[in-house]
């Protein structure tokens, strides 16, 4: 509680500075650029030696593909049964498959589920999420916006995404353990990811919007809260998976829409006020349904 306490403070903290004429506008953004380049990688390379491929461990990374086809499914048959705008559909496609999985996912497990959940949700993020950004959406970004991407700019844009070159290079150190300075210099970068993101997020939140964006921000988000995590739990129970890496995965799977995404389709210009919408609503309900998703994990 007392980190979800905190979590809360930040993205206060975020309101109030967009407040204050001594914070920029671009303050979000530097933000989230230094918890991207330094304190997410820190935390990657901390916790990757932590990290057992088994088959328990292996459905964090399996997950977030089937949400992949159960989100892409339910935007698809609602967008024609709407008739929504190629440009809306464009968006819900792009931001809806892609949650919040470590920005919002670190300070989240761990208020939820310890430390002891990290390993799990890198293995989730960096499998899963991650690889589905750079792959499926480069290609719905290609369809929808025009913007061509061949193999070799998907390749490139994986291996020098910040936080995937720290888990190549976590996997290849793993058996070197870290000397004490290392570390010390890990957890005090890391330490500051709470903190750096939550505020940036209360910085960016914006809650007025057009009437028409109201149906499709309701559909996309109903499904990346409340579809997605119900079906991942009822799909790892059924299986018979009951372990903190399912546990992770279900709760991951309902982390709100991830913002780079979101970024990326209103600079691409698909739906600018629904994209930004999506990451700022999906924000705050967040607050709401993921205590919820835990309280299922724990009776269920």
């Amino acid at each position: 509680m007392s980190n979800f306490i905190l979590i809360g403070f930040f993205v206060l903290m975020g309101m109030l500075f967009r407040r204050l004429k001594a914070f920029p506008p671009e303050t979000a953004h530097v933000l989230n650029m230094f918890a991207l380049y330094v304190s997410l990688p820190a935390v990657i390379l901390l916790k990757v030696p932590q990290i057992t491929l088994s088959r328990e461990t292996a459905v964090a990374a399996v997950v977030p593909w089937a949400m992949l086809l159960l989100s892409v499914g339910l935007v698809l048959v609602l967008a024609r049964h709407f008739r929504w705008s190629r440009a809306t559909t464009g968006v819900l496609l792009l931001v809806v498959p892609v949650g919040n999985t470590s920005f919002m996912g670190v300070p989240m497990v761990t208020a939820f589920f310890g430390e002891a959940g990290i390993p799990h949700l890198i293995l989730y993020d960096q499998l899963g999420t991650m690889l589905i950004f750079v792959t499926y959406g480069a290609v719905i970004l290609s369809i929808y916006s025009g913007e061509r991407s061949n193999l070799a700019t998907i390749i490139k844009r994986a291996l020098f995404f910040p936080p995937t070159t720290a888990l190549l290079i976590g996997l290849a150190l793993r058996h070197w353990p870290y000397p004490p300075i290392i570390v010390d210099t890990l957890e005090n970068l890391g330490g500051a990811l709470t903190a750096l993101v939550m505020t940036a997020i209360g910085f960016q939140l914006k809650l007025r919007l057009q009437p028409t964006t109201l149906g499709p921000l309701g559909a996309g988000l109903g499904i990346k809260l409340v579809a997605a995590p119900l079906v991942a739990l009822l799909g790892c129970r059924l299986l018979g998976l009951t372990s903190l890496a399912a546990d992770i995965a279900v709760f991951e799977a309902g982390m709100p829409p991830m913002v780079t995404a979101c970024a990326l389709a209103a600079a691409a210009g698909l739906e600018v006020e629904l994209a930004v919408a999506m990451a700022g609503f999906g924000i705050v309900l967040a607050f709401v349904t993921l205590p919820l998703v835990s309280l299922l994990i724990q009776f269920f």
